[in-house]
């Protein structure tokens, strides 16, 4: 997976991201919204044909975009790890 900076200011960030589709990019999106420090946060791919995202986040005051998005990766992470945990305790009653 490659990632291209497009546009990096404090409080805003423009990337691309290859190979990263709608699933991953509206569960990014989703978490970025529930951080009440983001003004703004969405993507596009520009193509449907391409696996190229564009991801884009925009904070208030004073807090960076780039802390916005590794903290909603990282929540992304946790939700993650925390559902294969589950998976695997259903699966273990089957």
């Amino acid at each position: 997976m490659k990632i291209k900076t497009l546009k990096k200011t404090s409080n805003e960030l423009k990337i691309e991201v290859e190979g990263m589709g709608h699933t991953l990019c509206n569960l990014l999106q989703k978490r970025l919204l529930e951080d009440e420090n983001v003004d703004l946060a969405g993507y596009n791919i520009p193509h449907p044909l391409a696996s190229n995202s564009i991801i884009y986040v925009r904070t208030k005051g004073n807090v960076e975009s780039k802390s916005a998005l590794l903290k909603a990766v990282e929540k992304t992470r946790e939700m993650n790890e925390k559902f294969r945990k589950e998976i695997e305790k259903a699966l273990k009653k089957i």
